[in-house]
């Protein structure tokens, strides 16, 4: 239960009982992020699918984004603005956001309902991604994502990756074919960023696993949008 906290406490802003998070929660607090990521992605999509009652979906889909803002304090933008603009890319949170939101207005366009299965799956393969890098990859400099690779173990990112695989099989018995297609992209981007951040830089810290945590989701979600 203490990896459970320590990993909300990591990937939100939300309020958690119990003794301060340690170094020593974090390692396995890997094993939560695809779960917690699909409920904060499912949380999302479903603030947005409820306010289509009130408003168009273009305001619905921005007062979604704004309060998943609020949930996460923006944790992975800002990570891949930064991780961007060091890489020279001169990719700002604006554009980060602007993702997130064509993606959902768009997934709501298909399919409202199916919105949110679609986001919420995108959310846990976006989470899981950080495992393989964290576990293969060695931190650059002194953070959060040493702190979670102190005791370099692979049962964490194994229960990571049965909980998305359950999920993906799960998606196997729905009535939209992309979604299982797009498993395919989360493993290509991790491998594939996994490959650049260890010939460019030799390592990982906690802004590159954000920015290679964004990349994944937008993966799926680029797939799952097409026709």
């Amino acid at each position: 239960m203490r990896s459970f906290i320590a990993a909300v406490r990591f990937l939100t802003r939300l309020p958690m009982p119990g003794a301060a998070t340690t170094a020593v929660d974090l390692p396995w607090a890997i094993a939560w992020f695809p779960l917690i990521g699909a409920l904060i992605n499912a949380a999302i999509a479903g603030i947005a699918v409820g306010l289509l009652t009130w408003w168009p979906a273009p305001i619905a889909v921005l007062l979604a984004v704004v309060a998943g803002l609020l949930l996460t304090g923006g944790f992975h933008e800002d990570a891949a603005s930064d991780a961007a603009d060091g890489l020279g890319g001169g990719v700002d949170n604006e554009r980060v956001l602007a993702i997130r939101f064509l993606g959902l207005l768009l997934l709501i366009d298909i399919n409202p309902m199916m919105a949110v299965v679609i986001f919420s799956f995108a959310g846990a393969w976006g989470r899981w991604s950080a495992g393989p890098w964290l576990r293969f990859l060695p931190p650059l400099s002194d953070g959060l994502s040493k702190d979670i690779n102190r005791e370099p173990q692979h049962g964490p990112w194994i229960c990571a990756t049965m909980f998305v695989v359950g999920m993906s099989m799960g998606c196997w018995y729905l009535p939209y074919p992309q979604l299982w297609v797009s498993i395919m992209m989360p493993l290509i981007v991790t491998v594939v960023w996994g490959c650049y951040l260890w010939r460019r830089l030799g390592g990982q810290s906690g802004d590159l696993l954000g920015a290679g945590n964004v990349l994944v989701e937008a993966s799926v979600l680029l797939v799952a949008l097409a026709r």
